[in-house]
This record gives structure tokens, C-alpha cells and sequence, in this order.
């Protein structure tokens, strides 16, 4: 059957995101997985290390060149910031919240990740912060809420049901998205003046030279860190560990090649926030794989929950 391509085109970044959110779903699942077993410092450098190679050569195949071409200071500096920010902080919080707290609820405090994109763009780069934007936050914590308190002992009315330390870590892997795609945002826009400077046309692999350059820097600092700690010998015998390997690889693919490369697309034909919205539908489509691999029960309460946060999120685009 024929499909016309003039509305796919219209919601073309719309359609992109929901694809992106498929495959965080099982760029989680796979990371929870490989930060078991191979720690978190050593799948990261694995997963920065391959992305860059898979991102050099779809370059290489489809510019000619295998690097970031006519990207100049100014969009080298932003990628790099966003990438420190959003790939070293954020993954760095991220994959220690699955550590302590599990994928699923990982994913779910991920939720916050626009609210923290749209307070970002708003001081970053002027976008306004409307009241229907206040109300989307306060929906979205509700669910989170919802999911992570309970009832209280000993005189205290509610409790938080995840361990501190992983509530933080999934606060601030949200916070470093958030920013993380705002400063990608930036990046991007530097770099698509830099290529019309330079010729007529913007190459539409655009997100994916800009996302190597972000892993250029994730790579640095994850290996910086593993070196200056000690732990440099813990990546050859990572090689040993096959499960784990198999699980970063599909993470790599699904995570920080595919998913982080059409994300910086989504952004480039959709409002930053409306990209946001449609990615952050992973807390309710982890559900039923997490229970089938990691047998962690589907409760009314983290139905509900997470529900409520992905409504929240996409009051930002629907008010």
C-alpha cells in the first residue's frame, strides 16, 4: 500500500523519537546487564570506543571522510561540553542507578530529563518557560512519587521505597540529559552554519558526525578516569567476559550509535522539547522486558506511576 510521504515528513522528528525510544528500551536492558558485569567504567569505554568506530565509518562511507567534516571551534567545544555533560556525568549516574536500583526504575526517574531540558533551554538559549510547562512538571514528579514513595513506619507518613543513593543517581542521570541534549542542540546549530559555510547542502548524517564528536569526549574522560583510579587492567579482563561483551555491543548499537544519533536527528526536525516527550515513553515500555529478564514484579503502583510521568512529560508538548 502506498503511503504518502508528505505527513511522515511533517511528524518526521516525531516519529524518530518514538523509534529512539524503542531503542533506549533496549539499550537499558543491555546495560544493566553489561554494568554487572563489567563494571561501569569499562562497558562505557567499550561503548564510546566502538560508537566512535561505527560513527567513523558511516562517515567514511557516506562523506568520505572518517571524521566530523567542516565542524569548526565553536561546534567542537559545545559537542565536546555536551558530551562530558551528557555522556560522561549522565551515563555515569545512569548506569550506577541500574546498579543500585534496577533499569526499570532507572528509566522511570528519566522522566525528568525534559523538565530539566526545558529549565536548561530556558536559561541557556532564551526558550520560554510557559505555566503549561509548571504544570507538565508537577504531573510528571507525581508519578514518579507515586512510584518510588510509600507508607511510612514509625511515625514518618511516606517513605521513599529506592535507596537514596539510587534516587540520586537517577535524578542526576535525568539532569545530565537534559542538559546534555540542550548543549547538543547548540552544537548543532553551530555546526550547520559551519557546513553552509563551507557548501550548499547539510549531509544527513549530520546528528551522527555531531555524536561522535560528544563520544570523543565521553571516551576521554571514562578512560582518564579508569586510568587515574587504577583499574586500566580491568579492560583486559573485561575480554574474558563474553556475556558482558555481548550485552555492551547491543547496548552500543541500541544506546549511543543508534539511539543517541537519531535522538540529535529528532532534535534537528522537532522542538527539543516535543523530542523529549516522545524518548521518555521507555519507563512503560521496560515493563513487561524487565519482568521477563529480571523477574521484578509488575505492581499497580509502578503501572500507574509510570503512566503518570510519561503523561507529565508529554503535557509539554499536547498544553
Amino acid at each position: 500500500m502506498f503511503v504518502p510521504l508528505q505527513p511522515v515528513m511533517r511528524y518526521l522528528g516525531e516519529i524518530i523519537s518514538l523509534g529512539v525510544s524503542f531503542s533506549w528500551t533496549i539499550a537499558a536492558l543491555a546495560s544493566e546487564i553489561g554494568s554487572k558485569r563489567l563494571g561501569v567504567f569499562v562497558m562505557n569505554v567499550w561503548r564510546m570506543g566502538v560508537t566512535l568506530l561505527l560513527s567513523a565509518l558511516l562517515l567514511w562511507l557516506t562523506l568520505g571522510v572518517p571524521y566530523p567534516a567542516f565542524a569548526g571551534a565553536s561546534t567542537w567545544g559545545w559537542l565536546l561540553l555536551s558530551g562530558v555533560v551528557g555522556y560522561f556525568f549522565g551515563d555515569w549516574c545512569l548506569f550506577n542507578s541500574y546498579l543500585t536500583i534496577g533499569s526499570r526504575m532507572g528509566q522511570l526517574l528519566m522522566t525528568l530529563a525534559p523538565m530539566f531540558a526545558a529549565l536548561s533551554a530556558w536559561v541557556m538559549i532564551g526558550q520560554t518557560l510557559a505555566w503549561t510547562s509548571l504544570i507538565a512538571m508537577a504531573v510528571t514528579l507525581s508519578g514518579i512519587a507515586i512510584s518510588v514513595l510509600g507508607r511510612g513506619t514509625e511515625g514518618h507518613h511516606v517513605s521513599v521505597n529506592l535507596p537514596l543513593k539510587g534516587l540520586l543517581f537517577g535524578v542526576g542521570a535525568a539532569l545530565g540529559q537534559g542538559v546534555g541534549l540542550v548543549l547538543s542542540k547548540i552544537g548543532l546549530d553551530h555546526y550547520e552554519a559551519d557546513i553552509l559555510a563551507a557548501s550548499s547542502s547539510l549531509p544527513s548524517v549530520l546528528p551522527f558526525a555531531s555524536n561522535m564528536i560528544r563520544c570523543v569526549a565521553g571516551l576521554l574522560c571514562f578512560s582518564a578516569w579508569l586510568i587515574l583510579s587504577g583499574h586500566a587492567g580491568r579492560m583486559c579482563e573485561s575480554l574474558s567476559e563474553r556475556r558482558g561483551l555481548l550485552a555492551t555491543m547491543i547496548a552500543v548499537f541500541s544506546g549511543p550509535f543508534i539511539g543517541v544519533g537519531f535522538s540529535l536527528m529528532a532534535v534537528q526536525h522537532t522542538a527539543a522539547g516535543i523530542a523529549s516527550t516522545l524518548m521518555a515513553t521507555t519507563p512503560i515500555l521496560i515493563l513487561l522486558p524487565s519482568k521477563w529478564l529480571f523477574h521484578q514484579p509488575i505492581t499497580l503502583r509502578a503501572v500507574v506511576g509510570a503512566v503518570i510521568s510519561v503523561v507529565g512529560v508529554s503535557l509539554f508538548f499536547l498544553l
